[in-house]
Protein backbone atom coordinates (compact mmCIF):
# COMPACT_ATOMS: atom_id res chain seq x y z
CA UNK A 1 0.00 0.00 0.00
CA UNK A 2 1.48 3.45 -1.05
CA UNK A 3 2.03 5.80 1.70
CA UNK A 4 -0.69 8.53 2.51
CA UNK A 5 0.74 12.03 2.02
CA UNK A 6 -0.49 14.69 4.87
CA UNK A 7 -2.58 16.83 2.40
CA UNK A 8 -4.84 12.91 1.05
CA UNK A 9 -5.51 12.41 5.29
CA UNK A 10 -6.67 15.92 5.96
CA UNK A 11 -9.19 15.63 2.84
CA UNK A 12 -10.16 12.35 3.84
CA UNK A 13 -10.45 13.72 7.83
CA UNK A 14 -12.54 16.52 6.72
CA UNK A 15 -14.64 14.18 4.73
CA UNK A 16 -15.22 11.42 7.55
CA UNK A 17 -16.52 14.68 9.85
CA UNK A 18 -18.87 15.96 7.08
CA UNK A 19 -20.28 12.54 6.93
CA UNK A 20 -20.29 11.73 10.93
CA UNK A 21 -22.22 15.18 11.05
CA UNK A 22 -24.96 13.87 8.69
CA UNK A 23 -25.36 10.58 10.74
CA UNK A 24 -25.41 12.37 13.94
CA UNK A 25 -27.85 14.79 12.94
CA UNK A 26 -30.00 11.41 11.79
CA UNK A 27 -29.73 9.63 14.73
CA UNK A 28 -30.39 12.83 16.85
CA UNK A 29 -33.97 13.07 14.75
CA UNK A 30 -35.04 9.69 15.92
CA UNK A 31 -37.41 10.01 19.04
CA UNK A 32 -38.66 6.76 19.18
CA UNK A 33 -36.65 4.95 21.77
CA UNK A 34 -38.06 1.43 21.46
CA UNK A 35 -41.25 0.27 19.42
CA UNK A 36 -42.12 -3.69 19.05
CA UNK A 37 -41.43 -4.65 15.27
CA UNK A 38 -43.65 -6.04 12.95
CA UNK A 39 -40.97 -7.39 10.51
CA UNK A 40 -41.08 -9.35 7.47
CA UNK A 41 -38.50 -11.58 5.75
CA UNK A 42 -39.82 -12.76 2.31
CA UNK A 43 -38.63 -12.95 -1.57
CA UNK A 44 -37.31 -15.87 -4.12
CA UNK A 45 -33.70 -16.09 -2.31
CA UNK A 46 -32.36 -17.25 0.21
CA UNK A 47 -32.00 -16.47 3.93
CA UNK A 48 -35.49 -15.45 4.90
CA UNK A 49 -35.61 -17.87 8.27
CA UNK A 50 -31.41 -17.59 8.48
CA UNK A 51 -31.72 -13.58 8.97
CA UNK A 52 -34.73 -14.52 11.22
CA UNK A 53 -33.19 -16.77 13.49
CA UNK A 54 -29.96 -14.38 13.70
CA UNK A 55 -32.41 -12.09 15.15
CA UNK A 56 -33.47 -14.59 17.79
CA UNK A 57 -29.89 -15.52 18.41
CA UNK A 58 -29.19 -11.65 19.13
CA UNK A 59 -32.05 -11.53 21.85
CA UNK A 60 -31.07 -14.67 23.65
CA UNK A 61 -27.91 -12.84 24.03
CA UNK A 62 -29.27 -10.19 25.46
CA UNK A 63 -31.03 -12.77 28.35
CA UNK A 64 -34.51 -12.87 26.21
CA UNK A 65 -36.75 -15.40 25.58
CA UNK A 66 -37.59 -16.30 22.14
CA UNK A 67 -40.79 -18.66 20.67
CA UNK A 68 -40.30 -20.21 17.26
CA UNK A 69 -43.29 -21.82 15.66
CA UNK A 70 -42.80 -23.36 12.14
CA UNK A 71 -46.08 -23.12 10.27
CA UNK A 72 -44.52 -25.25 7.20
CA UNK A 73 -41.31 -27.21 8.09
CA UNK A 74 -41.47 -30.15 9.49
CA UNK A 75 -39.87 -33.45 7.59
CA UNK A 76 -36.54 -32.52 8.06
CA UNK A 77 -34.42 -32.71 11.55
CA UNK A 78 -32.51 -29.07 11.08
CA UNK A 79 -29.16 -28.06 12.88
CA UNK A 80 -30.66 -24.59 14.05
CA UNK A 81 -33.63 -26.24 16.18
CA UNK A 82 -30.44 -28.11 18.20
CA UNK A 83 -28.46 -25.38 18.09
CA UNK A 84 -31.28 -23.74 19.79
CA UNK A 85 -32.38 -26.26 22.23
CA UNK A 86 -28.92 -25.29 24.47
CA UNK A 87 -30.75 -22.62 25.36
CA UNK A 88 -33.54 -24.72 27.28
CA UNK A 89 -36.90 -22.79 28.45
CA UNK A 90 -35.45 -19.76 26.99
CA UNK A 91 -35.94 -21.11 23.53
CA UNK A 92 -40.03 -21.83 23.07
CA UNK A 93 -39.59 -24.32 19.83
CA UNK A 94 -42.87 -25.35 18.13
CA UNK A 95 -42.08 -27.09 14.74
CA UNK A 96 -46.06 -27.67 13.97
CA UNK A 97 -45.87 -27.95 10.16
CA UNK A 98 -46.20 -31.38 8.28
CA UNK A 99 -44.04 -30.46 4.86
CA UNK A 100 -44.81 -28.23 2.15
CA UNK A 101 -48.57 -28.48 0.28
CA UNK A 102 -46.95 -30.57 -2.74
CA UNK A 103 -45.62 -33.17 -0.14
CA UNK A 104 -48.42 -33.14 1.90
CA UNK A 105 -51.13 -33.13 -0.67
CA UNK A 106 -53.88 -32.72 1.09
CA UNK A 107 -55.35 -29.66 2.02
CA UNK A 108 -57.49 -30.39 4.81
CA UNK A 109 -54.89 -31.52 7.02
CA UNK A 110 -52.48 -28.80 5.67
CA UNK A 111 -55.41 -26.41 6.28
CA UNK A 112 -55.86 -27.97 9.90
CA UNK A 113 -52.10 -27.64 10.85
CA UNK A 114 -51.66 -24.55 9.72
CA UNK A 115 -54.53 -22.93 12.18
CA UNK A 116 -52.79 -25.07 14.50
CA UNK A 117 -49.43 -23.57 14.44
CA UNK A 118 -51.92 -19.89 14.54
CA UNK A 119 -53.30 -20.86 18.08
CA UNK A 120 -49.55 -21.56 19.06
CA UNK A 121 -48.33 -18.44 17.84
CA UNK A 122 -51.11 -16.72 19.64
CA UNK A 123 -49.96 -18.32 22.79
CA UNK A 124 -46.62 -16.70 22.19
CA UNK A 125 -47.27 -13.79 21.96
CA UNK A 126 -49.33 -13.36 24.75
CA UNK A 127 -46.75 -14.58 26.72
CA UNK A 128 -45.22 -11.38 28.80
CA UNK A 129 -41.53 -13.65 29.17
CA UNK A 130 -40.93 -13.41 25.46
CA UNK A 131 -39.21 -10.99 23.74
CA UNK A 132 -39.08 -12.14 19.77
CA UNK A 133 -41.73 -14.60 17.88
CA UNK A 134 -40.52 -16.03 14.92
CA UNK A 135 -43.20 -17.07 12.20
CA UNK A 136 -41.51 -19.05 10.07
CA UNK A 137 -42.76 -19.59 6.77
CA UNK A 138 -46.52 -17.93 7.64
CA UNK A 139 -46.42 -16.82 4.40
CA UNK A 140 -46.70 -19.65 2.47
CA UNK A 141 -49.72 -20.24 4.64
CA UNK A 142 -51.32 -16.98 4.50
CA UNK A 143 -50.50 -17.30 0.75
CA UNK A 144 -52.70 -20.74 0.09
CA UNK A 145 -55.19 -19.20 2.11
CA UNK A 146 -55.11 -21.73 5.26
CA UNK A 147 -55.57 -18.81 7.18
CA UNK A 148 -57.85 -15.81 7.18
CA UNK A 149 -55.50 -12.88 6.24
CA UNK A 150 -57.49 -10.15 7.72
CA UNK A 151 -57.65 -12.05 11.20
CA UNK A 152 -53.55 -12.88 11.05
CA UNK A 153 -52.73 -9.44 10.12
CA UNK A 154 -55.38 -7.36 13.04
CA UNK A 155 -53.63 -9.97 15.40
CA UNK A 156 -50.64 -9.34 14.27
CA UNK A 157 -50.96 -5.02 14.76
CA UNK A 158 -52.61 -5.87 18.00
CA UNK A 159 -49.80 -7.74 19.59
CA UNK A 160 -48.79 -6.29 22.97
CA UNK A 161 -46.63 -3.32 23.40
CA UNK A 162 -42.65 -4.14 23.21
CA UNK A 163 -42.97 -7.60 21.43
CA UNK A 164 -40.84 -7.87 18.13
CA UNK A 165 -42.37 -10.28 15.68
CA UNK A 166 -40.37 -11.90 12.28
CA UNK A 167 -42.84 -13.64 9.81
CA UNK A 168 -40.78 -15.34 6.93
CA UNK A 169 -41.47 -17.04 3.75
CA UNK A 170 -42.14 -15.99 -0.25
CA UNK A 171 -44.98 -14.01 -1.74
CA UNK A 172 -45.95 -12.00 1.17
CA UNK A 173 -49.34 -10.71 1.27
CA UNK A 174 -49.67 -6.76 0.27
CA UNK A 175 -51.77 -6.88 3.61
CA UNK A 176 -49.12 -8.05 6.02
CA UNK A 177 -46.57 -5.71 3.87
CA UNK A 178 -48.65 -2.62 4.63
CA UNK A 179 -48.67 -3.81 8.41
CA UNK A 180 -44.88 -4.01 8.71
CA UNK A 181 -42.33 -1.99 10.53
CA UNK A 182 -39.02 -3.33 8.46
CA UNK A 183 -39.97 -5.34 5.31
CA UNK A 184 -36.50 -7.53 3.41
CA UNK A 185 -37.13 -8.46 0.16
CA UNK A 186 -34.62 -11.48 -0.44
CA UNK A 187 -33.61 -11.47 -4.18
CA UNK A 188 -31.93 -13.91 -6.27
CA UNK A 189 -28.25 -12.88 -7.83
CA UNK A 190 -27.27 -16.70 -8.10
CA UNK A 191 -28.39 -19.91 -6.47
CA UNK A 192 -26.14 -23.13 -6.83
CA UNK A 193 -29.19 -25.15 -6.63
CA UNK A 194 -29.83 -24.30 -10.32
CA UNK A 195 -26.30 -25.82 -10.94
CA UNK A 196 -27.90 -29.22 -9.33
CA UNK A 197 -26.42 -28.95 -5.77
CA UNK A 198 -28.40 -31.09 -3.41
CA UNK A 199 -29.39 -29.05 0.02
CA UNK A 200 -26.91 -29.90 2.36
CA UNK A 201 -26.47 -30.26 5.81
CA UNK A 202 -25.68 -26.87 7.69
CA UNK A 203 -26.65 -24.87 4.50
CA UNK A 204 -29.64 -25.50 4.10
CA UNK A 205 -30.68 -27.75 7.10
Amino acid sequence: MSEIDAAEAERHKAKMAKRKAVQDAEVAGKTVAEKGLLIVNTGPGKGKTTAAFGLALRMLGYGRRVGVVQFIKGKWHTGEKDAFAAFGDQVAWHTMGEGFTWETQDLQRDIAAAQAAWGKAQELMADPTISLVVLDELNIALRYDYLDLEKVVAALKARREGLHVVVTGRNAKPALVEAADLVTEMGVTKHHFSAGVKAQQGIEF
